[in-house]
């Protein structure tokens, strides 16, 4: 994966995400399955741009805090939670920290992961 590392630097950080997956695509044909793009990296925030070629995938594997993924091309199939979410362009989905979860993609796909590292601000389930 090549790390791409934006730091927000004042307010806001503006990229052009079609640039982003643009150059994503042109990794990922030269990629043996997969390959990441960091786009955000600023204290517990971790944006990243992942594509998967047809018939990869990511092994099993859990984030420490709250992870979303948004598919924007192809298709891909997590499984988490006991169960298996096929995910189309446009769709989402939110897992809790600490999810053990894998990707697969037939087709191949690309999406955009969200994941915010250390949950210390976080409410307690048992409260």
């Amino acid at each position: 994966m090549s790390p791409v590392q934006h730091r927000i630097n004042g307010a806001a950080l503006s990229f052009s995400l079609e640039d982003e997956l643009r150059l994503l695509r042109d990794e990922l044909a030269k990629a043996p399955e997969r390959i990441g793009r960091t786009l955000v990296k600023d204290g517990p925030l971790r944006v990243t741009l992942v594509g998967i070629r047809a018939d990869g995938g990511m092994r099993e594997h859990r984030a420490a805090g709250p992870v979303t993924i948004h598919v924007l091309e192809g298709e891909i199939e997590v499984t988490a939670a006991s169960r298996k979410w096929p995910l189309r362009a446009g769709e989402l989905l939110a897992l809790d920290a600490g999810v053990v979860h894998a990707v697969t993609s037939r087709p191949g796909g690309i999406f955009l992961l969200t994941v915010m590292h250390g949950d210390d601000d976080r409410p307690s389930k048992t409260s």
